[in-house]
């Protein structure tokens, strides 16, 4: 089934855009700009939204305004209007359970403690989308999570993301078109 809508979770507002947790909007962000697109608030669908063409698919790109907490919202808003299925989605988050520097994709699974990823399984009612996982490393403590994930990464940290956000770049016409296994193998080899 291929993807017709890519999700980039994060934190409206300039005192989150440079936050480790906005890493799903920096990547929507980085493909909307390689397409030649900008994105337009929508308030029916709680977020900023774009529409691009990829490989000969409309795609829709969406950048919830609703807070990482309430992701599901404008996600369910945008597919219910849309018609788009769970399993033609592709959420774009920050992992803490992968280094800087990786970035891995997946299917369906639980939240693992991800807010924006447990609001998004309630409101569309299924775990069947597509993950694309940007590592952005861990802090080592659970209790340091929420300092960690709400501040910036080191200059390093920083360019090991975005080296990894441009490797899943090179995969996504791959994965808008379905073909998930050769996506992942891809972006899975080192």
């Amino acid at each position: 089934m291929a993807i017709k809508l890519i999700v980039g979770l994060g934190n409206p507002g300039k005192d989150y855009q440079a936050h480790r947790h906005n890493a799903g909007f920096w990547f929507v962000e980085a493909l909307a700009r390689q397409l030649g697109a900008s994105f337009n608030k929508q308030s029916k669908f709680f977020g900023e939204t774009s529409e691009v063409l990829l490989d000969n698919s409309r795609i829709h790109l969406l950048k919830p305004q609703t807070f990482m907490n309430c992701s599901g919202q404008a996600i369910q808003a945008l597919a219910n209007y849309f018609n788009i299925k769970a399993e033609e989605v592709l959420v774009v988050h920050d992992e803490l359970d992968l280094n800087p520097g990786t970035t891995k994709l997946k299917k369906g699974g639980g939240h693992g403690g991800h807010n924006g990823l447990r609001d998004t399984i309630k409101a569309l009612d299924s775990k069947e989308f597509y993950r694309l996982r940007i590592g952005i490393g861990h802090p080592g403590s659970k209790n340091e999570v929420v300092g960690f994930v709400l501040n910036q990464p080191s200059n390093n940290e920083l360019d090991l993301i975005q080296c990894s956000m441009r490797d899943a770049m090179s995969v996504i016409s791959l994965v808008v078109e379905g073909r998930f296994e050769q996506a992942m193998k891809e972006l899975h080899t080192d």
